[in-house]
């Protein structure tokens, strides 16, 4: 799969309640690039991510995002976060890491029935199936079909597997990752994760209740 949230991310940042905001999370907790960094170094992320703060109506007082020293702390930072650690990293951007009740197999197949029901394909050169920014992709290219979609009853059906896969899993892992940020006060991350905790469940009431 494939996210055109590296385009998206170039418009204002302003702007960020108009964009698909799976396709801008995806973007931004993707592997360290030069783009990324400048992305999460503009001086207008944080008020942009205030007022998206206060729009989803996350429960507290906005936090400072803070800010990384140069592009090295950025890389370290997601680095030791989320990909190195023993015996694992302190917040690693899986599903299967935080759910251990479930074999991380089992886990990843279930991911896979998901993206097989819009006939993707996860790139395993990249992120695992059951990955933060695998399942965004995911999340983006069902909204992107539900957007060009004509048919009622299709729209319905994309609702419902939307509905379903936040319950099965973002809304499964996404609090427990954030408790392990939040202990280790990262720049940026804990308020990104936050945010998209919050749209989640933002998105997964509105599909319910319909």
């Amino acid at each position: 799969m494939i996210a055109r949230a590296e385009l998206e991310s170039q418009r204002v940042v302003g702007e960020l309640e108009g964009l698909d905001l799976y396709r801008v999370f995806a973007f931004a907790f993707g592997l360290p690039t030069p783009e990324r960094y400048d992305w999460l170094c503009r001086p207008d992320l944080a008020v942009a991510l205030e007022s998206l703060w206060q729009s989803l109506g996350v429960p507290g007082e906005f936090p400072a995002p803070g800010r990384f020293d140069d592009y090295e702390d950025y890389e370290s930072t997601y680095i030791a976060l989320f990909d190195v650690g023993v015996p694992e990293p302190p917040a690693p951007l899986l599903e299967s890491a935080h759910n251990k009740a479930v074999p991380p197999q089992q886990t990843a197949l279930e991911n896979v029935d998901f993206y097989e029901v819009l006939g993707l394909k996860h790139n395993p050169s990249q992120f695992a199936p059951d990955h933060l920014v695998t399942q965004l992709e995911f999340l983006a290219a069902l909204s992107f079909a539900r957007e060009n979609s004509t048919e009622a009853a299709n729209k319905s059906n994309l609702d419902r597997l939307e509905r379903d896969f936040l319950a099965r899993h973002l809304l499964n892992w996404l609090p427990i990752e954030l408790e392990a940020l939040a202990r280790h006060e990262p720049p940026v991350y804990p308020v990104l994760l936050a945010l998209l905790l919050a749209y989640a469940r933002q998105r997964h009431h509105q599909f319910s209740v319909q």
